[in-house]
């Protein structure tokens, strides 16, 4: 299978299974195409696209198809099918943990799917007696895995920062003695952060997600305070600072967009004015009836988007004023292994979330639904029929996901999404997944461009 598009000037061939990238000019590009459809090249069909083509000229397109055939560039052979028994049977250790630190709130975002951060339940903190047995559970259950991983996530984590940086000595505590280390995360809305904490969190935090949508007016609209005040003013010299003090690696500015700013171009480009490196500006994913959700009308507006802001990357990079936007970062060279390939991030099988009371779940958006409810940390995983469907869960178990050309990168989506839009966590999220090839599309491009680049550069 192969996947054919032109974007910036480029033609682009993906080869789906392989992964192999190629830019081609157009007669190939056309020639590709029609050797797809019929194993070999019409003269008299190219001459309809390419009407000054010559038969040597398709003799030796025809010979370089060929080549990167056998060499197993091109139209290569669906070869991960075969593993689907291996991995559904394949022995799984729990790597990582997502810490509900608290489900409370200072802020009141109006597209929160945590409900302002308490997942539809009551408010509550966790204590570090069940912090402490999350951190055992996740030594006992990591087999021989040494990096584990452990994200301080809420509601807002910094309104129980104490019990963060107990849980944080408490596990370097246990690196040593079990072969061991840890790599922590923190997601914060940044109305709590201060110089200690920062401090704190570039001595601890391998990563730091700072949450921001964009522009002032953007972000006030969904991420208000909760007597209904700007956040915008309160964290943005907080995040400036933390970002600088982290030099500008390690970390995240992470905004969601919606139906009301479909122009997230500006949003990602104004935080990139800001000074930030790291950005992932994301699609809301919300129930259709919400008005700032996302919908089938928009998806031609945010593509041309993605476009644009692709385009807009490599302009600045020329300028040397370049920066990480989290979906355009794709490694072609390595990648993940075959399981991740085919099945994801892991959720439910290798990655968990706990609540404050000790309860585990899929991951942290299953939280509050009690069908997914796999165990708790005293007891441990007793929903064992829960895992076996998650471990099953893969690019082929999902109809829409079998024939995509993106399935290899996004590894066949959200099972939150598909269940919460479909009932089924085999299913696929339908305007993610549009929006999720188009990033893609743009990703393979930019890493063309750049490819071109350093070969002129190197000339």
């Amino acid at each position: 299978m192969i996947h054919r598009y032109k974007s910036n000037g480029y033609n682009i061939v993906l080869d789906v299974v392989s992964g192999c990238v190629h830019s081609v000019d157009d007669i190939a590009y056309e020639a590709i195409g029609l050797y797809e459809q019929d194993g070999r090249i019409d003269i008299e069909k190219l001459r309809k696209e390419c009407p000054s083509v010559t038969e040597e000229e398709v003799a030796e397109i025809t010979e370089e198809i060929e080549e990167l055939v056998k060499n197993g560039e091109l139209f290569t052979e669906d070869i991960y099918e075969p593993y689907l028994k291996d991995i559904g049977e394949r022995k799984t250790v729990v790597k990582a943990l997502c810490l509900h630190i608290a489900h409370d709130c200072n802020l009141a975002c109006k597209y929160c799917f945590a409900g302002k951060g308490e997942y539809n339940g009551d408010a509550a903190l966790m204590s570090f007696e069940v912090g402490k047995k999350a951190i055992d559970f996740l030594v006992a259950s990591s087999g021989g895995r040494r990096n584990l991983e452990v994200d301080f996530f809420g509601g807002e984590p910094l309104m129980n920062f104490d019990v963060v940086k107990k849980i944080v000595e408490y596990g370097r505590s246990l690196e040593e003695k079990h072969d061991k280390k840890f790599r922590f995360t923190l997601t914060t809305n940044g109305i709590l952060l201060n110089d200690e904490i920062i401090e704190f969190v570039n001595k601890e935090m391998s990563n730091l997600v700072l949450s921001i949508d964009g522009r002032r007016e953007v972000n006030d609209r969904m991420r208000p305070t909760r007597n209904g005040k700007s956040s915008y003013d309160v964290i943005l010299p907080k995040f400036i600072k933390a970002a600088e003090s982290r030099n500008q690696t390690n970390y995240y500015v992470r905004g969601t967009f919606t139906h009301y700013n479909t122009d997230f171009v500006k949003d990602v480009l104004h935080l990139a004015d800001l000074g930030f490196e790291q950005i992932s500006v994301e699609p809301v994913v919300s129930p259709p009836e919400e008005s700032y959700a996302i919908t089938e009308e928009d998806i031609p507006a945010i593509c041309e988007g993605y476009d644009e802001l692709a385009k807009e990357m490599l302009a600045r990079e020329e300028e040397g004023k370049g920066f990480n936007f989290f979906h355009y970062m794709i490694d072609l060279e390595g990648g993940p292994c075959v399981a991740k390939r085919l099945s994801g991030c892991g959720s439910g099988t290798e990655y968990l979330a706990v609540t404050p009371w000790g309860d585990l779940y899929p991951c942290h958006q299953f939280v509050g639904n009690e069908d997914f409810l796999l165990g708790n940390l005293d007891e441990g995983i007793k929903r064992t029929d829960i895992v076996a469907d998650f471990k099953l869960c893969n690019v082929y178990s999902k109809p829409k996901c079998r024939d995509c050309f993106a399935r290899f990168f996004c590894s066949g989506g959200c099972a939150a999404n598909a269940y919460n839009f479909h009932g089924s966590i085999n299913e696929s999220y339908d305007i993610g997944c549009e929006l999720q090839k188009k990033r893609v599309e743009c990703a393979l491009m930019l890493e063309v461009a750049r490819d071109e680049r350093k070969a002129l550069t190197s000339m």
